[in-house]
């Protein structure tokens, strides 16, 4: 019988889960072992996960969990350096010339298990399966424009935190802002994560300006984002993609004083917004690059989980139907997760 293992999050400011109590029921009543952890971060209460029958572990026991088991979270495991002989479900940040995706593999190399990557779950056509990326835009828009509105005061963005919902995280923002509104440009506009960004800065009254690949395939530079307040980035870094904002930005002639940079890959070979090289946090949510005029980078890489409720379910309602394949590993989205993992250990 296939054992599911759902683990309490370790990461910090992490209260997501990619499994809801309907889901876990579902997985239940088509014969998979469900065993879900203690968590005291949790979003979702555990009540609704033993009402659907699955069985209770102490909170972050999953590493002395049966060999037979898929683990599975989202954020990254503690960075201990120990093996890791499970199979795991989970975004490992591994694939993409990340110096800790590195190691990451290093020790399922060491331990003889499996990284199915979240990211790297995808249908016939490549498309994902499952993506927080429409709450990660909203969230990450969100940030960028409270990092503006202190910029109006001198100041720098205030730390952050999670919200009940979408609606208290509006009503806050909606008494902050002032009676002129910023201009903001969001590239990768037609995708999730894009209209996140765009459905949240339009409803604070922002003039959005809409770019996707059509207006990208040119390569750049391009000097159109200099000239808006806020730039929200929704494209992940991969083999190809421009430079929208290069080093060269800080000191030219702009507008432009506040970066979204949602994708957050400071540290990929591809980082399109090379002004900035490590990821910002919800206690210090940017990173000032230049001083006069400001220019802020946000790039937390956990947004959703300032809306933890909402994302969990959203994504979980995605995810569903791929763990209901998950008695056939060797087949559909998890055959092809597998073969992206075998294909990087191999090269290390």
């Amino acid at each position: 019988m296939t054992h599911l293992w759902l683990r309490s999050e370790q990461r910090e400011h992490e209260e997501r889960t990619g499994l809801t109590p309907e889901g876990a029921k579902a997985l239940i009543d088509a014969g998979i072992k469900l065993t879900v952890e203690e968590s005291s971060v949790r979003a979702i209460g555990l009540q609704g996960y033993i009402d659907a029958g699955a069985s209770i572990a102490p909170e972050n026991s999953w590493p002395d969990a049966p060999l037979d088991a898929i683990i599975f979270g989202l954020k990254e495991l503690p960075d201990d350096g120990t093996s890791l002989p499970h199979r795991h479900i989970m975004f490992g940040h591994a694939y993409k010339g990340q110096f800790s995706g590195k190691a990451l593999l290093e020790r399922f190399k060491a331990g003889g298990g499996t990284l199915y990557d979240l990211e790297y779950l995808v249908d016939e056509t490549g498309r994902r399966v499952a993506a927080f990326g429409y709450w990660a835009g909203f969230a990450g828009a969100a940030v960028t424009l409270k990092a503006w509105v202190a910029q109006q005061s001198q100041a720098l963005c205030p730390p952050v935190g999670a919200y009940p919902g979408k609606d208290a995280l509006l009503t806050e923002l909606a008494a902050q802002m002032p009676a002129k509104r910023p201009t903001a440009i969001v590239i990768g506009a037609l995708g999730r994560v894009g209209t996140g960004a765009s459905d949240m800065l339009e409803a604070m009254g922002v003039a959005v300006t809409k770019w996707d690949m059509a207006e990208t395939k040119s390569g750049g530079p391009f000097p159109e984002i200099l000239t808006h307040d806020i730039f929200i980035n929704c494209i992940l870094a991969r083999p190809g993609t421009p430079q929208f904002v290069p080093l060269s930005a800080k000191e030219a002639a702009r507008k432009l004083t506040a970066i979204g940079d949602v994708a957050c890959d400071p540290d990929s070979d591809y980082n399109p917004v090379p002004v900035y090289s490590e990821a910002t946090t919800w206690d210090a949510p940017v990173v000032r690059v230049h001083d006069s005029p400001p220019l802020d980078v946000m790039a937390i890489d956990n947004l959703p989980s300032m809306l933890p409720v909402e994302s969990s379910q959203d994504f979980a309602a995605q995810l569903l139907p791929s763990l209901l394949t998950l008695q056939s590993l060797t087949s559909g989205v998890w055959a092809r997760a597998g073969a992206e993992f075998h294909t990087h250990v191999a090269k290390l």
